[in-house]
């Protein structure tokens, strides 16, 4: 199957920013990296802040689709103790790939975290796809029994952050943690969360 030239070029922009950082990241880097011929990237991007959103969508989009959707699926009809259980695999399982597999995707989601706070537009598209996830921990932790999700699961949203950039960019860049250490973080977290 062929994959899509948008996502073709998403992707390898992603790649660039992630190996090169936002200053190594133009066009003409992109086309090289996605194997294209020299202007394909302007033709869908032309500017530097549309290159920049295309793969912020696109990191927002791989994300959703190995940790959102398994999220909102593996919780409808859980018991609270089943709940439990899903919000523990759900959030070692997301943390983990984030660090391990997908961790071009956190490196680069981290620079444009940063890019973000310099560039008003492209905050607006950070926090609109960023809401997302807040949403599906919303609906984990209501199932859960959490008395304000809201609150919490912003609480969650900050201490995943954490955990992701200390991992990726931060002093514990050399030792993540296993799957198994996120899963025990994972489950201390909810039920200090739940015992508020």
């Amino acid at each position: 199957m062929t994959v899509p030239r948008p996502v073709l070029i998403a992707d390898a922009a992603i790649a660039v920013i992630a190996e090169r950082g936002l200053r190594g990241l133009t066009h003409r880097a992109v086309d090289e990296a996605a194997g294209l011929p020299a202007g394909s990237t302007s033709n869908l991007a032309r500017t530097r802040s549309a290159l920049l959103e295309l793969a912020l969508v696109r990191i927002a989009e791989v994300e959703t689709d190995s940790l959102v959707g398994g999220t909102v699926a593996g919780a409808d009809g859980a018991s609270v103790g089943g709940a439990r259980e899903v919000f523990v695999d759900v959030v070692a399982d997301g943390l983990h790939q984030a660090l391990t597999t997908g961790r071009v995707l956190t490196v680069a989601r981290i620079e444009l975290a940063l890019e973000a706070a310099r560039r008003p537009e492209l905050r607006a598209v950070y926090d609109r796809l960023g809401a997302g996830f807040l949403t599906a921990a919303v609906s984990l932790l209501e199932r859960c029994g959490a008395a304000d999700p809201v609150a919490d699961a912003r609480r969650l949203v900050r201490w995943c952050e954490g955990v992701l950039f200390n991992g990726t960019a931060g002093s514990g860049h050399t030792h993540p943690p296993t799957r198994a250490e996120l899963a025990a973080d994972a489950s201390r977290y909810l039920d200090a969360l739940l015992a508020e």
